[in-house]
Parts: structure tokens; sequence; C-alpha cells
């Protein structure tokens, strides 16, 4: 018994001894792979269709490690460009349709403070889903859709494993004119997610 007690008072004078280098070697948050939960609130601002349009986005996201900065300040600052995927769920709370299920992509453009604990980001991408389409007027012509998405919002980091984000965010939708009429559909509200650092 003695022997296992001296074993874990070494074992923890050893991580106790290790913590300040551990701190050290901390990336920062924009150099790590992450994952992350968004949840927002859109509503139409456009009269491309007759209908009104109120949907509910979620997403399920990743962002790559920073792929090259933009600028980098003596203080610590940094204007960092990397790279988010997400898969995308609607649900309609308004408009002919009930849901939409895609993908989209889009580099993040992120100014973080010298802290290392907010960051202002820019998004701005689109990608392809299907939606469930129906016969009404002013409905979407067809299943496949494409969308295009612009985000502006801020990120905090409550550790370094975990960080909220706020943000404006607009979304379009529409197939090209695969369809004639092909009203589309633009929609703006908040967003806001949870994300978490896999590294």
């Amino acid at each position: 018994m003695n022997i296992v007690l001296k074993l874990l008072q070494l074992g923890s004078l050893f991580v106790y001894l290790q913590l300040p280098l551990f701190a050290h070697a901390q990336q920062h948050p924009a150099d790590s792979w992450e994952i992350g939960i968004d949840l927002g609130y859109l509503t139409k601002i456009r009269h491309n269709s007759p209908l009104d349009y109120v949907i509910v986005p979620t997403q399920l996201l990743w962002r790559t490690p920073a792929a090259f900065d933009l600028w980098r300040g003596e203080g610590g600052a940094r204007l960092a460009v990397r790279q988010r995927l997400a898969i995308v769920a609607e649900t309609y709370l308004k408009g002919a349709e009930d849901y939409y299920f895609g993908f989209s992509g889009s580099p993040s453009i992120e100014l973080w403070t010298a802290d290392q604990k907010t960051a202002l980001f820019y998004e701005i991408g689109g990608g392809a889903g299907l939606i469930n389409a129906k016969k009404i007027a002013g409905a979407q012509g067809q299943n496949f859709t494409l969308n295009w998405f612009t985000q502006v919002g801020v990120r905090h980091q409550l550790s370094k494993k975990m960080a909220i984000t706020g943000g404006a965010y607009f979304t379009h939708h529409s197939n090209l004119g695969m369809t004639k009429p092909n009203p589309g559909i633009d929609v703006l509200g908040l967003n806001f997610g949870i994300v978490w650092q896999l590294e």
C-alpha cells in the first residue's frame, strides 16, 4: 500500500512539474481541427416568391486548421484563413416545403485578438442539396437545389477546447433556372453555435 501511495505521489509531482510545458505547447485555436453545431432562425427578405418563408437551419460543421495568414500583428493578433464544411438540415416553419438537406463549403476568414480568446469571422460559400418541392404556386420547381450563404459574426473561446459563436446569416436557394418558374428563397437572420477543438 505504501509503494502504491509513493508511486501516486511521484506521478502527481511529475504532472505538476510538466504543467507549464503543456500550457506552453497549446496551439492557437485557429491551428486546430474543429467540429461544431450551428442553429439559426431565418426569415424571408426578398419577394422573389409570393410565399412567406421562416427557416430553422441546423448545421454540423468542420473547420480545418488555418491554411495561411493574411496578416500577423507583433502582439499576437492574426488574420487567418481556414476551410469550413457543413452538413445542412433546414426545417421550414413557413413556406411550401418542409425541409432541405444538403452540404456547403467555404473559406472562413478570422481576425483573432492577441489573447487568442475572441475572433471576428466572415464566411461565404455554397453547396447543393434536396428540398421536398411541391406543386404549389411560388414554391421551388424541383427537389435538387443549390445553396449560397454568407455569414459575419463573432466567436469567443470559453476554454482552449470550446467556443461559442453568433452571427448574422443569409442563405439563398435556387436551381439556376433549371425549372420555370424558379422563384428561389432568400432568408436572413441570426445563427448561434458551439465549437469543439479536436486536437
